[in-house]
């Protein structure tokens, strides 16, 4: 069941709080890094919901959404309710009156109505404002529009603290196609994945993006934490979907407009994997479907989740990777050993040629997060002369829970004591430390905000020695 995510705040703290359909109060995370097509989380705590339906009378049909940023430069992304022509003041949040602004750009029914504006000539570690102006009339928002860049610490000073929070398992439905009876999801407190169905017609895609980035509750995350995201099965297609979707190409474009991540894939080899750095720490996103084999295809050499250039790629980009924390984001679990459900595990040759890269080419600091299970855990593998690997899964946010409790994984060998969540939830990674002994606390919150549970890894324990 698709989608997961991650975000980051400025502060060593994170608190989540909760949504609600009228209003909210939110907490102050800066940066938002999707893990799955499909979520958000972490607001300024300045920002305050209103009763007004985000775009209901305005020409705004969604967002502004904050996407990839650097020290210099921000992606903005937004959608109109028709045509209509869009250009972004933002100015230093100290200092108004010096004021910037992008192109006028035309916003077409080509593309949805969306577009992804760049805002550039930033100041690095600085707090910006901004306003959207849409055939010359400035939109206005009951909360604060703003970002903040990334600081410029290196040969400087020990990069700032940051939070990550992140989730999985996102479920928003039309109404009306819902299951009938009690309808399937709630607890709307993190948002967003999209509704099932909806995958043979392509058409419908871009109406499916559209329906769930414009929920009222989602728009002041989305106006101010940095955006990033990669998908899952429901995010690109069917249930389980994999390479043979008829439909690959399209899903591609249509998360593509929707989304304002750094890259995606590479020239030779399609997808939505990408990568992004945020004060000392490198993240990696991988695309589980685009390349993906059935899961009951035969477990020869030829089965791969990623297909051979994606996983060359986070080899390589791990090897090159100096940071002492290296997350890699997927879909689905990599390293659980049960195989009834959609982990690496089926796909022993990806597996096997990962492990062997991190270990024969002396890979430090390599964690992950994952979702899709509808139970969070903390997984941890101890390889023999090696430093453990853990892999954060969190999920859901909105869904439905699992049974895990109930089949074999109910005693999981790897999963870390005390860390088993089976209600709606989510996670965060809290980054602090000088650069020569940095930690990471992992968090996981249930949707009122309340801990369930915290555990510290130091980087200086993932080394080779």
């Amino acid at each position: 069941m698709g989608a997961n995510a991650l975000f980051l705040s400025p502060a060593s703290t994170y608190r989540m709080t909760r949504f609600r359909r009228r209003s909210a109060r939110f907490a102050p995370p800066l940066f938002a890094a999707l893990i799955a097509a499909a979520f958000l989380l972490a607001v300024p705590a300045r920002a305050q919901q209103t009763d007004r339906d985000v775009g209901a009378d305005g020409p705004l049909r969604s967002g502004p959404m904050v996407g990839h940023g650097t020290h210099r430069t921000t992606a903005l992304w937004l959608q109109t309710d028709g045509p209509a022509r869009v250009r972004i003041r933002y100015w230093h949040a100290a200092t108004p009156d010096s004021t910037l602004a992008t192109p006028v750009r035309r916003m077409q029914k080509e593309n949805d109505f969306a577009r992804t504006f760049h805002l550039t000539d930033l100041e690095p570690g600085q707090t910006y404002a901004y306003a959207v102006k849409v055939d010359g009339e400035t939109i206005q928002r009951p909360y604060p529009l703003r970002f903040e860049t990334e600081a410029l610490w290196q040969y400087r000073r020990d990069p700032p603290a940051f939070t990550v929070a992140f989730g999985s398992c996102n479920y928003v439905n039309d109404p009306r196609f819902d299951r009938p009876g009690d309808p399937y999801g709630g607890g709307y407190r993190i948002f967003e994945e999209n509704r099932t169905g909806d995958f043979d017609a392509p058409p419908m895609m871009g109406d499916r993006y559209a329906r769930t980035r414009a929920i009222p509750e989602m728009q002041p995350l989305l106006a101010t934490a940095h955006h990033y995201a990669t998908w899952d099965d429901h995010d690109y297609g069917p249930n389980n979907a994999n390479r043979s979707y008829h439909l690959k190409e399209t899903s591609l474009e249509v998360f593509k407009r929707y989304w304002a991540n750094p890259s995606y894939g590479l020239p030779s080899e399609p997808g939505v994997f990408t990568q992004f750095s945020w004060n000392g720490v490198d993240f990696f996103l991988l695309d589980d479907r685009y390349h993906r084999s059935p899961n009951s295809a035969p477990r020869d050499a030829d089965k791969t989740m990623w297909g051979d250039d994606q996983l060359q790629w986070l080899i390589d980009a791990l090897t090159t990777s100096e940071a002492a924390f290296k997350v890699v984001a997927n879909g689905g679990q990599i390293l659980n050993r049960f195989d009834r459900y959609e982990t690496l595990a089926r796909f022993p040759q990806d597996y096997e040629r990962l492990m062997n890269a991190i270990e024969e080419r002396e890979i430090e600091g390599v964690v992950f997060l994952s979702g899709d299970r509808h139970h969070t855990e903390l997984l941890r593998t101890q390889r023999e002369g090696a430093y453990p690997l853990y892999d954060f899964t969190s999920s859901p946010l909105t869904a439905g829970v699992g049974n895990v409790r109930e089949g074999p994984e109910a005693e999981n060998p790897l999963r870390v004591d005390g860390t088993l969540v089976v209600e709606r939830n989510f996670g965060t990674l809290t980054f602090r430390g000088p650069r020569d002994d940095r930690r990471l606390v992992m968090r996981t919150y249930d949707t009122g905000g309340k801990l369930r549970w915290e555990r510290t890894v130091e980087a200086n324990d993932l080394t080779v020695e």
